[in-house]
């Protein structure tokens, strides 16, 4: 059984809107230099980049691996299913926040909302993947490491 899910983590678009369009709106004036645009320039590519990278996790689950990966692909994290131990449906805290995470054992990527599907390895180690599917990624991780 095979599983491909893609989830949107819709906060990032407003986010970009409101830094994109307010903050160079608030700086627009007679007296705004051209090293000021330049930066507002600069840090609105940069931000552009971010949003794109980190605005969908894609999770999979073929050919004996998880594929855990944002936006374009990268970053992306690959655990073979002969490394897992176990597998549970957990809940994060809204303190954990989104993005890449370092979490007690491990780590976690999660573009939006606290549901997440924790994978446990043979080394100890705890990988978090943020999903807003965490049921059926659940059933097929479990289906998968029981073969």
């Amino acid at each position: 059984m095979e599983y491909q899910h893609t989830q949107w983590g819709y906060t990032a678009i407003p986010t970009f809107l409101l830094f994109a369009v307010v903050i160079p709106m608030t700086t627009a004036d007679e007296e705004t230099t051209a090293a000021i645009t330049a930066m507002l320039i600069v840090f609105t590519v940069a931000l552009l980049a971010i949003v794109l990278l980190f605005s969908r996790l894609e999770a999979t689950v073929s050919n004996g691996r998880i594929v855990v990966a944002f936006g374009f692909g990268r970053p992306h994290r690959v655990i073979e299913l002969a490394d897992v131990t176990a597998v549970r449906q957990v809940r994060n805290t809204w303190i954990q926040g989104w993005g890449i995470r370092k979490i007690t054992n491990g780590w976690m990527y999660n573009v939006w909302g606290l549901d997440a599907v924790e994978v446990e390895l043979s080394s100890g180690d705890v990988f978090r993947i943020g999903t807003d599917d965490p049921e059926n990624l659940l059933a097929v991780i479990a289906l998968q490491i029981k073969r």
